[in-house]
């Protein structure tokens, strides 16, 4: 039998990692594009990789085309899930017996994802209990469609009145200041033109710690439910989110992942308010990731290093408006 090359895209590392082990269980090579930046921010993520023997390639990066031409008009590039696709489906597109895995955006993701939301609601039930609100961190829609989605279909179905929030960066806000629009999945425009809330395929996220969240779309699935008022999302500040992650750790005595923080955060806000108002909610909050291999970033959070990015408005503008140009 011939030997698949099976590209993959990750952000954070966690689907790199999870698939990379995978891989040679079933004999498989494996080819990681992992954003140049996350690569940087979190190096042991590549080496767990590497570890299960996947070939890891920070993106963009001169190996293909796509990245190529990415590089040619942005050398500085620090790198996007977006662009990664980029290069995975080039690579896969251009490789005999060469397959390409995602592990977030698409609806066969969310799917398998909600093994997740399944089993919290096994939980709950055993607990005695049921939210009066699900949160989770948003980054392409399938860590939080995977806790939301079990809990919004009896909503749809039962009349239940759960609030559904996705927390994502202030800087990648596309949920909350992004446009309902067919878009292409990733950065070169190789994928099919996708309805989703979008920043635009063009947009350069800013160098914040969350990986696993810097990504220009939201799902398709997702964005239907957000177009019909079923979520909502907020966006959090990096530093806000450290300090979540800070409170948390210290007193829970687990460090989360900078993506989870947002999570975190948000449900704090949310509580808060509860203490304000004297409104007693149940709040279930999906903590997607330890930080263990995250230090680095929390090294430069306490030592005053990390900073917050906002996008502006002029920019988000800028880039929706070359959506214009694809008809």
């Amino acid at each position: 039998m011939p030997r698949w090359r099976a590209p993959r895209t990750s952000g954070a590392g966690q689907w790199g990692a999870a698939l990379s082990y995978a891989a040679k269980i079933y004999g498989l090579d494996a080819a990681v594009y992992q954003v140049k930046l996350t690569m940087q921010q979190k190096p042991y993520r590549s080496s767990i990789m590497r570890t299960f023997g996947a070939a890891v390639t920070g993106s963009p990066s001169m190996s293909t085309r796509a990245g190529k031409d990415i590089l040619t008009r942005d050398p500085q590039h620090s790198g996007s899930l977006g662009t990664a696709i980029s290069e995975a489906v080039e690579l896969a597109t251009t490789t005999p017996n060469c397959k390409y895995t995602l592990g977030s955006v698409l609806n066969h993701v969310g799917l398998h994802q909600t093994i997740i939301g399944l089993e919290a609601e096994k939980q709950m039930e055993m607990a005695g209990e049921y939210p009066d609100m699900v949160i989770a961190c948003f980054g392409g829609g399938s860590n939080f469609g995977g806790i939301a989605f079990p809990f919004m279909r009896h909503n749809i179905l039962d009349g239940k009145k759960t609030e559904f929030i996705a927390a994502e960066p202030d800087s990648c806000p596309k949920l909350t200041r992004g446009q309902f629009r067919y878009d292409f999945g990733d950065e070169a425009g190789y994928t099919p033109l996708l309805p989703m809330f979008t920043l635009g395929h063009n947009f350069k996220p800013s160098n914040i710690h969350a990986g696993g969240l810097r990504y220009h779309g939201a799902g398709v699935i997702v964005s239907q439910l957000l177009k019909d008022g079923l979520m909502k999302g907020v966006d959090i500040p990096q530093l806000e989110t450290f300090d979540a992650g800070m409170l948390f750790a210290r007193t829970e005595g687990i460090i989360p992942a900078p993506e989870s923080t947002h999570a975190i955060a948000a449900t704090i806000r949310e509580a808060n308010k509860c203490k304000e108002t004297g409104e007693e909610k149940v709040i279930l909050f999906n903590l997607s990731g330890h930080g263990l291999i995250d230090m680095p970033s929390y090294e430069a959070y306490i030592n005053g290093d990390l900073q917050n990015y906002t996008v502006t408005d002029e920019e988000v503008a800028k880039n929706i408006a070359e959506l214009d140009k694809l008809g």
